[in-house]
């Protein structure tokens, strides 16, 4: 903080248990990440290499270098375990990941059809050597899931090992716990917190409409997701009350 100012929220640092922002990565040049870390590393505790983007960036073991020694845990997209698991090479996908030091993994079936006893086997196995997060919904904007069903789901993921649990939205904002709009879909998500606790949930956010209607509801240190590398700050300013958007939460 470059000034003092009373009644803020209180922002714990990393590592972070909660408040977590994840910035999804979707093509960033070396130097591009060397400013992101200048600028917004000490905001961010989690960087997604979006979908596929892993196989084709240049410089990637350099990136996740450049982030690890900032403290920012960086995982692969779970596009790309999707892509593994479709061709049948689970094996091949976990030693890319101890290939390029990699201790946090994505477990996701919005593109592919698997059983959940499949999925939640697939996250017992990893998380005996990695720090599990699992997804959460379907990428298919016409596969509507009930509200009992995510809970369902959601539990039992935990239960399998997950660390934390995403709510799928894609990167675009539009599909999972958000109509086609990009309007939250308030009912699904209030429901769901009644049985899984917030603190284990990452709500993936990319407008600023949907990161302001979190914190609103959830307070300043709601975990949120697949946030663009330019996004990072504004979205602390948010948390903080320092956008017009959430200014008056937290005034005497």
């Amino acid at each position: 903080m470059n000034f003092k100012i009373t009644n803020l929220p209180d922002r714990a640092s990393k590592p972070r248990k909660h408040g977590l922002t994840m910035m999804m990565d979707k093509g960033l040049s070396v130097r591009q990440v060397e400013d992101f870390i200048e600028t917004a590393g000490e905001l961010t505790d989690l960087v997604k290499f979006g979908f596929g983007t892993s196989m084709i960036s240049t410089n990637l073991e350099q990136k996740i270098k450049l982030y690890q020694e900032a403290n920012i845990s960086v995982y692969f997209g779970g596009t790309l375990f999707e892509a593994y698991i479709a061709r049948d090479m689970f094996d091949d996908y976990q030693k890319i990941l101890e290939k390029y030091n990699i201790d946090t993994v994505e477990v996701s079936d919005g593109s592919i059809e698997i059983s959940h006893v499949d999925k939640c086997n697939y996250i017992k196995t990893l998380c005996k050597n990695f720090r599990v997060l699992s997804e959460v919904g379907s990428k298919d904007a016409n596969k509507l899931i009930p509200p009992y069903k995510w809970i369902e789901l959601m539990q039992k993921e935990i239960d399998a090992g997950s660390w934390k649990v995403i709510a799928e939205a894609r990167e675009g904002g539009n599909v999972g716990i958000y109509r086609g709009s990009g309007e939250v879909r308030s009912d699904l998500i209030e429901e769901i917190l009644t049985k899984i606790d917030n603190d284990k949930i990452i709500w993936e956010s990319p407008q600023k409409t949907q990161q302001v209607w979190f914190i609103k509801l959830m307070g300043s240190n709601v975990n949120l997701g697949n946030i663009a590398h330019n996004e990072v700050i504004p979205l602390e300013c948010l948390r903080l009350g320092l956008r017009g958007d959430t200014f008056f939460d937290n005034l005497p």
